[in-house]
């Protein structure tokens, strides 16, 4: 996961073309950490269709404020700059529920697409 520490760079990274998926945690977040063992696979399962990014949202907190991230792990997804889906709830989130909001990211990109 690329990890973004500016808002500049995530303005620029959410620009793409394709799917990017923004990825909001912070250190302290047990439910972030829940994530971490599986993550890597879930990236290696949709790359090359999906680019994701990590934000910890202590560090950047006005973004965070302006994009109303209120709990985490959140999870948007973007193509060319505009938000597709987002991920958000009071619950833990396993694999499976995140896997099913990614297929969702592409579903809708390709539907806009066309």
């Amino acid at each position: 996961m690329e990890r973004i520490t500016t808002e500049e760079a995530f303005r620029e990274a959410i620009q793409a073309d394709g799917v990017t998926v923004a990825v909001f945690k912070a250190t302290w977040c047990k439910d972030c950490h829940f994530i971490e063992p599986f993550m890597p696979d879930v990236e290696a399962a949709y790359g090359g269709r999906i680019r994701f990014l990590e934000i910890d949202r202590d560090e950047m907190a006005d973004l965070c404020s302006e994009l109303n991230i209120l709990g985490i792990p959140s999870f948007i997804a973007f193509r060319n700059g505009a938000e597709l889906v987002r991920f958000v709830s009071k619950l833990r989130k396993d694999r499976a529920e995140i896997e099913q909001f990614l297929d969702r990211a592409l579903q809708v990109s390709e539907a806009l697409a066309k």
